[in-house]
């Protein structure tokens, strides 16, 4: 395995342009072959594994939607009575998982510190469903379920594990691949709960080219609307400072699920990020 150039095996059932599979490949590639990943229902579900087959090449648990906090959770205490403390216990899993369906259970692990890395790759939706709202959409996303666009803002998963006051939170995006690697090697290295929270766009339901991935993830990022951060010992330290930052209508622009959206929304929008980096462009 050590001389393949790509983590995961062939085979996958990936749409092109999976942010989701770009981000299970940097993990594997960050965390090496010594771990067990648990995968809830979602989108790396169907992916990474079909019937008996799977393209991971580590041991891969496929859970139910509400429950891989738990499961990993078993896991983790059956390794450590093994004499395995080495072993990485990585949860991979969607947004609805997270923040919706699953976070009962994923609160549950913060509280009680279970020794797990939990990492949301956020697609903005229930993709893996066809793409309804949910928790994590972003205000004015079109979606099956809003066709008008969504009205709500998008909720803070990252905030709510702070909230929880676990070692160590980050955000990461796919396209910002060193910043990424460096909070995983990081977070491997720190016992007790830690999340990642990763930015993976989907080119399905966003309706973009599938070739413009990692481009739609960084214009993000160099919008300032997707921050890159982590919290560690009760300090917030940002990681990425886009300089200059680029107008967000660039962001929206290049995605379908945004044609909706009004002048007076964007500018809104662009005023709230200008006041979080305390700068107008």
């Amino acid at each position: 395995m050590s001389e393949r150039k790509e983590p995961l095996l062939a085979g996958t059932t990936g749409c092109p342009g999976c942010g989701a599979l770009i981000t299970a490949h940097w993990v594997l590639e960050a965390l090496g072959s010594n771990i067990v990943v648990i995968v809830p229902a979602g989108c790396l579900a169907t992916v990474g594994a079909s019937g008996l087959r799977s393209a991971w090449p580590v041991p891969f648990v496929h859970s139910l939607f509400e429950s891989a906090p738990a499961v990993a959770t078993g896991i983790r205490h059956a390794l450590d009575l093994r004499g395995r403390p080495d072993t990485q216990v990585v949860v991979l899993a969607g947004d609805s998982a997270t923040l919706d369906i699953g976070f009962q259970a994923l609160s549950g692990m913060a509280t009680r510190g279970e020794n797990i890395l939990y990492i949301c790759y956020d697609n903005e939706a229930a993709m893996n469903t066809s793409g309804q709202a949910n928790g994590a959409s972003p205000r004015c996303a079109l979606t099956p379920t809003t066709p008008a666009g969504h009205p709500g803002l998008k909720k803070d998963g990252p905030g709510l594990m702070v909230a929880h006051r676990i070692p160590y939170v980050a955000t990461a995006s796919i396209s910002h691949r060193d910043d990424f690697m460096g909070k995983l090697k990081k977070a491997a290295r720190i016992p007790g709960p830690r999340y990642i929270h990763v930015l993976s766009p989907c080119p399905t339901f966003w309706d973009y080219p599938p070739d413009r991935t990692v481009e739609v993830a960084g214009e993000s990022v160099e919008g300032g609307l997707w921050q890159l951060f982590e919290w560690e010992d009760g300090k917030v330290r940002v990681t990425y400072r886009p300089q200059p930052r680029i107008p967000l209508r660039d962001y929206f622009a290049m995605q379908g699920r945004f044609r909706g959206m009004k002048t007076e929304e964007v500018e809104q929008i662009q005023r709230q990020v200008d006041s979080f980096w305390g700068e107008e462009l």
